[in-house]
Parts: C-alpha cells; sequence; structure tokens
C-alpha cells in the first residue's frame, strides 16, 4: 500500500521552514516543528500567527481555518519528537555537512516506512539521500520564497528515489494547493540554475561599477518589468544562501561562469546577508530601506 502523508515534520523554524509548516497545517496536515534552538521555533509559531492573521485579513483564509491550522501544528524541541511523522521535511541552512548530521540522527528514529525530503536549494539530493538508511525514500521538495504565497514546488528525485515516493510527494504537492515541477538532480535545480546567476552578474554589475545599487535595481524593475530588483531580491534571499548556491554551481559545473563575485564574498564576509541582520545590498535600520553603495 502506499504510505498515506497524515504527519509532517519540519526541522528548520526559520523563515521556509515555517512557512512549509504554515501551508502543510492549513492544507490540514498534523505538522510538527522542529529546530536546534527552541526559541527559534516558538518564534516561528509566532511568525506563524501573524501571517495567517494577515490572510484573515485579507480574506484568503478563514478564521476557523486558521484555528484549526494553529492546533495542528506542534512543537517539537527533540529529533525524537519526529518519530510518528510520514514525511520529514529538512529546511536547516544551506550547508551539506549540517543536512547530513540532521538526516543521519534522523534515521535513528523515524519509522522506517517514513519519507526524508529536504528543501535544499542546490545540494545534491543524490549525495543527501545517500547519507541516510533509506536512499530509496528521500526526494527534494524544494519551496520557494516566500512559502504561503509562491506557488511553485521543485521535485527533485535522487538516483535511488522509487515510484512511490515519487507519486507521494506529487500528491502532498498538489494537496498544499501548489504546482510542482520535475526538476533533474543537477546543481541548483531549475529556478536556482536560472536565477542566482542573474543575480551574481548584477553583483558583478555593481561590482564593475556599471551602476549603483538604485539603478541596477530600477533598470531591471522598469526595463525587464521584474517585479523586484535583483540586488533587492539577493537581500530578500539572503546573501549567504546567495553564496552558498553560486558556490555548488561553481563546484558542481566547473564553469567559470559561476564564479561568485568577489563582493558578494565580502558582504557574506561582513556579516552583512540582508533583510535577516538589517544591512545588505540595503540598510533596512531606518524607515525606509537605503542603497549600501
Amino acid at each position: 500500500m502506499p504510505l498515506e502523508i497524515k504527519k509532517v515534520g519540519v526541522i528548520g523554524a526559520g523563515q521556509m521552514g515555517n512557512g512549509i509548516a504554515h501551508v502543510c497545517a492549513l492544507a490540514g496536515y498534523d505538522v510538527a516543528l522542529n529546530d536546534a534552538d527552541p526559541d527559534r521555533i516558538r518564534s516561528g509559531l509566532a511568525t506563524i500567527n501573524g501571517n495567517m492573521a494577515k490572510q484573515v485579513a485579507k480574506g484568503s483564509v478563514s478564521e476557523t481555518d486558521r484555528q484549526e491550522a494553529l492546533a495542528r501544528i506542534v512543537a517539537a524541541d527533540k529529533t525524537e519528537d519526529l518519530a510518528d511523522c510520514d514525511l520529514v521535511i529538512e529546511s536547516a541552512t544551506e550547508r551539506e555537512e549540517v543536512k547530513r548530521k540532521i538526516f543521519s540522527a534522523l534515521c535513528q528514529v523515524v519509522k522506517p516506512e517514513a519519507i526524508l525530503a529536504s528543501n535544499t536549494s542546490s545540494i545534491s539530493i543524490t549525495r543527501l539521500a545517500a547519507a541516510t538508511d533509506r536512499p530509496e525514500r528521500f526526494i527534494g521538495i524544494h519551496f520557494m520564497n516566500p512559502v504561503p504565497l509562491m506557488e511553485l514546488v521543485e521535485l527533485v528525485r535522487g538516483i535511488a528515489t522509487d515510484d512511490e515516493t515519487f507519486e507521494a510527494s506529487k500528491t502532498f504537492v498538489t494537496r498544499l494547493h501548489k504546482t510542482y515541477a520535475v526538476a533533474e538532480d543537477f546543481p541548483a535545480f531549475i529556478v536556482n540554475r536560472i536565477l542566482l546567476p542573474m543575480i551574481n552578474e548584477a553583483i558583478y554589475t555593481l561590482y564593475e561599477g556599471v551602476g549603483s545599487v538604485d539603478s541596477i535595481d530600477r533598470a531591471m524593475k522598469l526595463g525587464a518589468n521584474h517585479p523586484m530588483g535583483p540586488l533587492q531580491l539577493a537581500d530578500f534571499i539572503g546573501l549567504d544562501t546567495c553564496l552558498a548556491v553560486m558556490q555548488v554551481l561553481h563546484e558542481g559545473l566547473a564553469d567559470s561562469k559561476y564564479r561568485p563575485c568577489p563582493l558578494l564574498v565580502k558582504y557574506v564576509e561582513a556579516g552583512w546577508l540582508g533583510r535577516k541582520t538589517q544591512r545588505g545590498f540595503y540598510d533596512y535600520r531606518g524607515e525606509k530601506p537605503v542603497p549600501t553603495r
């Protein structure tokens, strides 16, 4: 019998993780939200509550639905609290060694038939799966940010992912009212393979003095009809994540066109990671964002 997904575990209560928990709970799944830092779980639950309240205010979600969804989410302080989940989605930092450690611990506690998934935006699913005790029940389920608003999910099969896992994952994504795109297991998959080099090129354009932060973002918004400029988008994604994806592309495809811009490296080294640290290509500490270059 195909595995029926009823309870979903989410590891990582940051921006992506709490968004995944949010949409799963609204879709009727029981959710266990886990993080290495218990305070981040509480913060994540508060963010979910606030974001659902905004949906109620807009009329896209009823107050009854919000209350029922919130009641479905529980804080999972320990990995052991995920033992009864049918699907566990890892949404931790974009570092392979961290993800491998998480999956190693997870395999000790979850039931044998449970599906394991990673929300990685760039790392090899085949390689992550090989570090587990169930590579055939491992898949990439890559959500877009912000999860409650973005319709697309990339489904990435590793070389060992079986058909049952793939079909169960498609059913799961559809129940979330998302649309899936199937991507092959190549560095950065589809969206980030195209998007991040564009952002990196925008940073090179800034680095080489072709334009200022303001002029580059204005040019792409008004000249290419993008809803957000590439440098503003980089800040939203997180410059550390942008750098991590470019490094995966550069190392995985061995092509100089994917070399991370030195200015991106410098910003990350400074700890200016974008919105989450209040400074990146824009300074967010005042009433309105101000370009930093």
